[in-house]
């Protein structure tokens, strides 16, 4: 037999063969990877044993506090929900999409501008409009947008974490313009102050007359 197949067991054997001691992997604050026999100090990173799953900090990324589940269908199919003022048909998507725990951005329509926008956006200018992924769902419609949720892979029942809080509505359109041009406009002169009134003449000496 040739001796290099001999070795061949003991090489495999020979990696995946546990040490006698644990092993860490330390991730530092800055993102930095460092491999040790020996758990860190506490300030110096967070360590994990080699091989564990960890889940990436929270702020690294909007999804990063998601379950896996709902990180990748949201990655997927990420749904923007189009809402105006005073629409109880808003209100009511809004629910539906709460309670069966959907991520979702929320873009609010209050003027021409931004019903202009929502038609470049998806065709139309009802609202509300619901966005999962590239399909468009105009209007309200409690069995239209069950059956979409589920055929893009989202839950029937919530899987957000204890503590999400959806992020609040924004508008459509940002009105930056706007706000450049009311800092750039010059502020009212103040008005010219009067003059003062003369001083009152002095008295004449007693004894002489005019």
């Amino acid at each position: 037999m040739n001796p290099l197949l001999r070795l061949v067991p003991a090489l495999v054997l020979a990696c995946f063969a546990l040490p006698g001691h644990a092993l860490y992997k330390v991730v530092g604050p800055d993102g930095t990877v460092t491999y040790t026999d020996r758990p860190p100090p506490a300030a110096t990173g967070r360590p994990a044993p080699v091989g564990a799953r960890t889940e990436a900090p929270a702020g690294d990324a909007p999804l990063a506090t998601l379950p896996l589940e709902l990180r990748q269908v949201s990655t997927r199919y990420p749904v923007t929900l189009y809402t105006g003022a005073d629409c109880a048909p808003c209100e009511t998507g809004r629910r539906l999409l709460a309670a069966r725990g959907v991520p979702f951005a929320e873009r609010r329509v209050s003027s021409e501008e931004d019903a202009e926008a929502l038609n470049r956006l998806t065709g139309g200018r009802s609202i509300p409009t619901l966005m999962i992924g590239t399909q468009a769902l105009r209007g309200f419609a409690d069995s239209d947008w069950h059956s979409y949720l589920d055929a893009a892979g989202y839950p029937r029942e919530s899987r957000l974490p204890r503590g999400y809080q959806q992020p609040a509505a924004t508008p459509l359109v940002q009105r930056q313009a706007e706000a450049a041009a009311q800092q750039e406009r010059p502020a009212a002169p103040a008005p010219a102050a009067e003059p003062a009134p003369p001083p009152p003449a002095p008295p004449a000496p007693a004894g002489i007359r005019f």
